[in-house]
């Protein structure tokens, strides 16, 4: 992967940026995201955040080796710290970090989201907790996808701010209103996948000595399979 051939994954991201944006990749590692986004006519201007000291001096090189150092900023920040206000961000990127990291992420430098137009976030895992987050601070979700790459599954979530939010189910906090909808063969392989390793560590907690927060948590894992295996065959309609 570089900047000129991105990995199936982060083309995705990409494909999700609206055209003629000002982008700040959080989490940018080698920058490969936003020298893609400035190359490729995309992105007018890109800011490259990175908070570990390694990946932000590869992120420099690379930004360097593009000939790109007026068109993308990179700065050694925490989150959404690497965004100023007098950059103009208008989209954001964050991926290959755990939904809750994320969310983390988005609920620290919310402050620092004025005037953004729209999020795309690609969790690794856990994307329920963006949509939680999404649903407490009114942005709406506009699309979502699922790929799968290297026998891993992916999912992206499009968020843009909303007025008015409709209330997701259970199910589509966990699974995701439009990917529920889609119903694709990758989503369907997720949730079995899901499914298989829950029922796995609810065996396991059976041959353990039972305790309140073993069997609060198998209570929790038996809920989520059974609402899964639902929406699988076709029963959360």
């Amino acid at each position: 992967m570089n900047a000129q051939q991105l990995s199936t994954r982060l083309m995705r991201v990409a494909a999700h940026v609206p055209n003629d944006s000002v982008v700040a990749d959080i989490g940018s590692d080698h920058a490969y995201l936003p020298c893609y986004l400035v190359l490729n006519g995309k992105a007018r201007r890109a800011v490259a955040g990175e908070v570990v000291k390694g990946p932000y001096e590869s992120a420099r090189k690379q930004v360097k080796l593009e000939q790109l150092d007026d068109e993308i900023t990179v700065r050694l920040a925490s989150g959404l710290d690497a965004v100023l206000p007098e950059d103009g961000v208008t989209a954001v990127t964050i991926a290959g970090m755990g939904g809750p990291l994320i969310r983390s992420i988005l609920d620290s430098g919310k402050q620092r989201l004025a005037g953004v137009e729209r999020l795309i976030l690609q969790p690794n895992v856990h994307a329920k907790a963006i949509r939680e987050w999404a649903q407490t601070e009114s942005w709406s979700i506009v699309e979502e996808e699922i790929l799968k790459e290297n026998d891993k599954i992916y999912e992206i979530l499009v968020l843009e701010p909303a007025n008015r939010i409709t209330g997701l189910t259970q199910a589509e906090f966990l699974m995701g209103p439009q990917l529920m909808k889609e119903f694709t063969p990758v989503f369907q392989e997720k949730w079995q996948r899901e499914c298989s390793q829950w029922k796995k560590i609810v065996k396991s907690m059976e041959a353990t000595a039972e305790t309140a927060e073993i069997n609060e948590k198998k209570q929790e894992l038996l809920e989520k399979i059974k609402l899964v295996e639902e929406v699988l065959h076709g029963e959360n309609t």
